[in-house]
C-alpha cells in the first residue's frame, strides 16, 4: 500500500494564533512561523490518527474483491479509482467494476469485483475533520499552537516525547488502530 497526501494547503490554525502566543506582531519570522505550524500540523495528524484540513490523497492497494479499509480518515469523498496493470499503464476502471463505501465514521472502503488485468489500484479521495481552520476543534488547535511554540522555543527540535500538556488536549480525538 501507498499513500500519498496533498502537500501544502490551509493551515489547520491561523498564523495569527501562533504569533499572539508568542507575542510576536513583527512579520519577520512569518515563514520560519508558518513551518513550524505545519510541522506542529503533521504531528498531530500522526497522533490522532485524522487529517485535520482536507485534502487530496492517493492510495494504491492490492485489486482484492474483499473489502479494504482506505488507510486515512475521515474520508470526506472518494473522486476516482484507476487500475494499475503488472507492466505499470493505469487504466480507468469501468464503475460496475468496484463498489465504494464511506462509513458514518469517516472509513473509506473499496471492493474491486472485476480487476481484469488490474493487479492493483489507485484511489483518490479527499480526507480531513474540516474544510478549513475554522472547523478544527479548539482543543486541536491550541494543542497545535503549544507544540508550535515549543519548536519555536527549542530551535533545535524537541527531544523525547511529545509534551504531556499537548497529548492531553489532543487524546479524545484520538483514533486508534488495534492490529
Amino acid at each position: 500500500m501507498t499513500v500519498t497526501i496533498e502537500k501544502g494547503g490551509a493551515l489547520a490554525v491561523p498564523l495569527a494564533d501562533l504569533k499572539a502566543y508568542l507575542g510576536i506582531s513583527l512579520s519577520d519570522e512569518d515563514g520560519l512561523l508558518t513551518d513550524l505550524l505545519r510541522s506542529a500540523t503533521d504531528m498531530a495528524e500522526r497522533f490522532l490518527g485524522r487529517i485535520l484540513v482536507a485534502r487530496a490523497v492517493d492510495e494504491v492497494v492490492a485489486a482484492r474483491c474483499e473489502w479494504q479499509a482506505l488507510g486515512l480518515r475521515p474520508v470526506r469523498s472518494i473522486t476516482a479509482v484507476a487500475g494499475i496493470s503488472a507492466d505499470g499503464p493505469e487504466f480507468p476502471l469501468p464503475v460496475e467494476d468496484y463498489a465504494i463505501d464511506i462509513d458514518a465514521d469517516g472509513t473509506g472502503w473499496l471492493r474491486v469485483l472485476k480487476p481484469g488485468p488490474a493487479g492493483r489500484v489507485r484511489i483518490g479521495y479527499q480526507a480531513g475533520i474540516a474544510s478549513d481552520d475554522e472547523g478544527v476543534p479548539d482543543a486541536i488547535q491550541h494543542g497545535i499552537v503549544r507544540l508550535a511554540g515549543e519548536y519555536h522555543a527549542r530551535r533545535e527540535g524537541l527531544e523525547g516525547e511529545l509534551p504531556a500538556s499537548v497529548a492531553a488536549l489532543w487524546r479524545p480525538w484520538r483514533r486508534m488502530h488495534l492490529a
